[in-house]
């Protein structure tokens, strides 16, 4: 009897274990039901369209769709308050305002822009005496002792205009003074502003300048200029027009700013002469600097400036190697004593020798050498 007792209790434990399991294995089938029927819920929900709010109008709103067509439509009874400037969710048949999105504190434009903080010094760029001048007038002066132009009762330009051969110095002149005024530098690619969608681009060009005033004191470096600010012609194509509409907000934002505000605008173009002439007008950018391929003594400066780091050969000739450049920029004078650093590290030597320069030199640009020096060249 009593081990049928205890048979009993085995088997009733056994019946109890396996509906604990049982019941578990139940409660993760329903959670896994419900939540695909959520899942079914939302494929079977229609999309909702993203506008923005031109206007209001008494319990109506007019709204911009993506495509750039306006419409007045309707509010839903749970909308929440809206105003002009606001990106809204519409639904797709009628176009009624269904709720707000909220404004995000990251701006759009951030995914089309380098920000950084620079750390050129004046000291890193030669050949560019009269050039550095005239930024240290135009841009940092205004930055560091706006008073000085208040006193006199002038008004000191908006933004320079920076043109000349490919790596003659311009980025790095635009670097230097947004290091010396402790400035937030905005790079943009005038490429990048010219959107396939309407009004995108214009769109962009106002977050540029409203995310350089939260982060002034800035300064903002438009390369390529010219992509977006080249002489205007009949309008022919679709694409053409949303350019030229793009820089018409790039020169409306211009003329919005006061010059003696914390931003500044510097321009980069190696094809000054497409330029549209509205942009070069007094009042935008009212300074013109050329920054061309370095003279004699550039040659020299640049050079020293790349090469003070460098265990140099008793054997290395200074004057011979900067004849020899002559008609380099300063991007190529710099690829110059960096190759000649990798000839070096290739013969497993410490220290540059003067037939390295010559070797990087016949590397970067096919050239008759004034020199006696043997060229040995690499595989």
């Amino acid at each position: 009897m009593v081990g049928g007792l205890k048979e009993f209790d085995n088997v009733m434990a056994s019946y109890t274990t396996d509906a604990h399991q049982l019941e578990g294995e139940n409660r993760i089938l329903r959670d896994t039901v419900a939540q695909l029927k959520n899942e079914l819920i939302k494929f079977k929900e229609p999309a909702l369209m993203v506008c923005d709010v031109i206007d209001l109008l008494d319990d109506k709103a007019i709204v911009k769709t993506p495509n750039g067509n306006r419409f007045c439509v309707n509010l839903a009874n749970d909308c929440e308050e809206i105003k002009p400037g606001d990106s809204v969710l519409t639904e797709q048949k009628n176009l009624t305002i269904i709720g707000v999105i909220p404004r995000s504190k990251k701006f759009l434009v951030e995914q089309f822009v380098i920000m950084e903080k620079p750390d050129v010094v004046w000291d890193d760029i030669g050949g560019l005496i009269k050039q550095i001048k005239e930024v240290k007038e135009v841009i940092e002066l205004p930055l560091k002792r706006p008073h000085v132009f208040k006193r006199i009762g002038i008004t000191p330009p908006k933004g320079i205009l920076l043109h000349g051969p490919p790596g003659t110095g311009k980025t790095i002149l635009a670097k230097a003074v947004a290091a010396s005024t402790k400035s937030t530098f905005i790079e943009i690619v005038g490429s990048e502003l010219v959107q396939k969608f309407i009004g995108e681009g214009a769109k962009l060009v106002k977050e540029v300048f409203q995310l350089a005033r939260e982060k002034a004191p800035s300064i903002v470096f438009v390369d390529e200029l010219d992509a977006i600010a080249a002489k205007r012609i009949e309008m022919g194509t679709s694409g053409e027009r949303e350019v030229q509409r793009t820089f018409m907000q790039f020169l409306a934002e211009l003329d919005g700013f006061k010059p003696l505000d914390n931003v500044k605008l510097i321009g980069c173009t190696n094809r000054k002469d497409v330029l549209d002439p509205a942009i070069l007008r007094p009042g935008r950018l009212d300074r013109l600097i050329e920054v061309p391929v370095p003279d004699k003594n550039g040659i020299v400066e640049i050079l020293n400036i790349h090469t003070r780091n460098m265990p140099l050969g008793k054997d290395v000739n200074k004057e011979i190697i900067c004849k020899n450049l002559r008609e380099f920029t300063g991007a190529e004078i710099k690829a110059v004593a960096t190759e000649a650093g990798y000839f070096a590290i290739r013969s497993n030597r410490n220290e540059v020798v003067h037939c390295d320069f010559m070797n990087a030199i016949s590397k970067i640009k096919d050239k008759d050498f004034d020199d006696e020096c043997y060229l040995k060249m690499f595989g």
